[in-house]
């Protein structure tokens, strides 16, 4: 959005989703080789990957992501999608391949509304969405809840099993769609309202309430939220994006700030001009209904805002909308896209930009998307070209507190997230491939278990590897609030 202009692309391409890129003929892992982790000599040293990944990213920001990521082994995970990649390339794998989420860990699922206003849980975080080897996917998951356990104080004996919830519900789900008709696997949905009363039941009373307030919560997290978190009033009555840097700085004084490349200085004016030009790629990228419902509101302001964990230091914009009424704000949120982390080890679809990439894996995956999702390419101030895509900043979202849940709770948890991310892969071709790779084997189970203990202590020491290379000053960590 730094004096950004560019080009959409309102042409989806066509591929055929899962089905197998050429490439050369590896024998295919057998279900114990699952459980492999690379070596610990033979890895690549985890604060280079990072290293690497900030050269392409606002400097600023980077201790903050520094600092998120060390918080814990568990929010070091949550960034940490790169490192683990590299990982997973270098053990063997089933040659499955069907459209990941790529960061599929426990605190990327959650809930939100649909467009018939329906609250649902699903996954919801797609930055690294990209075709690989199904099981990358359930790794990734696996080993987030044993990382989640150890970090909550569970014993072993606890988090072997809730690893082993996630392959079983995981394996049980894909077995079950391969009966299923191909648009009831896309139709499928966990629909909040029908499936929380059950799960509540495997829950400890302190946890379902807990629960029961995020979900309460989140069905009043909408665009007027927001505007209340988020922004001012003055003396007119006007909404702005309050300032709160570097988490949130509204465009205007960003003008003068030396995130322009070139090191040009812009007026307020003209850096407005350029968001405004941005937003109208996205509003061309849209389909003419919903081009059509963007058209009623008008832009009234911008604001960088730091988002997430591993998203830390890529451009990531609040746009501050309003229609005609006096309560009709829209919030949308406007995220840079970076080439996945799984691109480096699998071959790479023909993608028009990363944006499209993120919207059309979302698409894939979702059981239900949100209508105003588009993709954008533009160039900054030095003419460089940036993907970014397009959302809603809130309506109706909200997550599960994973630090809150108990032994029983995790396990409940890991389960429905097990089940979800089947879903997901089952609405692609490959899931019957996938139902024939896992059979009614529960010897899946223990290989994804197994693994998943072994990762938790590779990303142990990789956690403690960051916080030393903070403590030398090898990489710095901002000291903020998260």
């Amino acid at each position: 959005m730094a004096g950004v202009v560019g080009q959409s692309s309102g042409v989806r391409p066509t591929r055929s989703h899962g089905v197998r890129f050429e490439e050369d003929v590896i024998s295919p892992a057998t279900i114990a080789q699952l459980a492999e982790v690379p070596a610990v000599s033979g890895r690549r040293d985890p604060v280079s990957i990072l290293e690497d990944q900030a050269l392409t990213r606002d400097a600023d920001l980077i201790p903050v992501r520094h600092a998120r990521m060390s918080a814990t082994p568990f929010t070091f995970y949550r960034g940490a999608a790169a490192v683990m990649t590299a990982d997973l390339a270098a053990t063997p794998d089933s040659g499955i391949r069907t459209q990941l989420c790529g960061d599929a860990h426990l605190s990327n699922f959650g809930v939100f509304y649909t467009r018939e206003r329906r609250m649902i849980f699903d996954i919801n975080d797609f930055d690294e969405t990209h075709p690989g080897p199904f099981e990358w996917d359930v790794k990734r998951l696996a080993a987030s809840v044993v990382i989640a356990g150890r970090n909550n104080g569970f014993p072993p004996k606890h988090t072997a099993k809730h690893a082993a919830a996630v392959a079983r519900h995981y394996r049980r789900y894909l077995a079950e769609s391969v009966e299923m008709s191909t648009l009831d696997c896309w139709y499928a949905r966990i629909d909040v309202d029908t499936r929380f009363p059950e799960l509540r039941q495997k829950l400890d009373t302190s946890t379902a309430k807990s629960t029961q307030k995020m979900l309460k919560k989140a069905r009043h997290r909408d665009s007027m939220q927001a505007v209340s978190k988020l922004c001012r009033i003055d003396e007119r009555g006007r909404a702005h994006i309050r300032s709160d840097p570097p988490l949130l700085v509204p465009l205007s004084e960003l003008a003068a700030d030396r995130m322009f490349p070139g090191g040009g200085v812009r007026t307020a004016g003209e850096v407005a001009a350029a968001g405004t030009a941005l937003m109208g790629l996205y509003r061309d990228s849209l389909p003419d209904h919903i081009s059509a419902l963007y058209d009623q509101y008008e832009i009234v302001d911008v604001a960088r805002k730091v988002v997430g964990v591993g998203s830390v230091g890529l451009q990531a914009w609040v746009i501050l909308l309003w229609g005609k009424g006096k309560n009709d704000p829209l919030m949308l949120q406007v995220k840079q896209a970076q080439r996945s982390v799984l691109a480096d080890y699998v071959p790479v679809p023909d993608y028009p930009g990363e944006g499209w990439r993120v919207i059309e894996g979302q698409q894939i995956m979702q059981a239900a998307s949100d209508q105003m999702l588009g993709a954008i390419t533009g160039r900054d101030a030095d003419d460089h070209l940036h993907d970014y895509y397009v959302r809603q900043l809130r309506d109706g979202k909200g997550s599960v507190v994973v630090e809150a849940l108990d032994p029983d709770g995790m396990k409940a948890y890991a389960a429905l997230c097990g089940r979800t991310l089947a879903q997901a892969h089952a609405r692609t071709a490959s899931r019957h491939e996938i139902a024939a790779y896992l059979a009614a084997d529960d010897d899946f189970d223990e290989a994804i278990a197994e693994f998943a203990l072994a990762y938790a202590d590779i990303n142990q020491g990789d956690h403690a590897a960051m916080m030393a290379a903070i403590d030398s000053g090898r990489i710095e960590a901002a000291d903020l609030a998260y």
